[in-house]
């Protein structure tokens, strides 16, 4: 199993609000730990499974190396990333990082899940959730997550 985390909050608890609408609205750093020895790649997805509307995607990223341990805070929203992994759009239809906003007085989840796949990823266009799942089928060896929320007020 993968061990997610974050310097910036726990598992549980509250995004601080720079990684929020309220805020910077830039991404969380995470680093992980546990990716199996035989990974040719990685992916990550961060939904909202509270939206009104259904999950809501806040990124999609996949084809990073299989030695990475983590992003930064504040990954640019291009589609190819220094580090060689892919970014896929998120429910807005944006490639990149979308930040926790849920409705006033709501309080959401967001759940980061990394995957450690057996595959190098071959996804074309602007790739969604939808579609990286899809691909992912059968290809995954391990993952994990990590869970943080986020409540606007006023």
């Amino acid at each position: 199993m993968i061990q997610v985390s974050s310097s910036a909050f726990r598992e549980g608890e509250m995004i601080p609000r720079r990684y929020t609408c309220d805020g910077a609205g830039i991404s969380p750093p995470l680093s992980w730990t546990g990716v199996p020895a035989e990974a040719q790649s990685l992916a990550l997805v961060c939904s909202d499974p509270d939206a009104p509307r259904g999950t809501f995607t806040h990124w999609v990223v996949y084809n990073l190396p299989p030695d990475l341990t983590g992003l930064p805070e504040g990954v640019s929203p291009e589609p190819r990333m220094e580090n060689g992994g892919e970014q896929g759009v998120n429910t807005t239809g944006a490639t990149g990082y979308v930040c926790p906003g849920p409705p006033s007085g709501q309080t959401h989840r967001y759940i980061f899940t990394v995957y450690a796949l057996d595959t190098h990823l071959s996804l074309t266009g602007e790739p969604t959730r939808a579609a990286l799942e899809q691909a992912m089928r059968g290809h995954i060896l391990a993952q994990g997550q990590l869970m943080g929320r986020y409540a606007r007020i006023g």
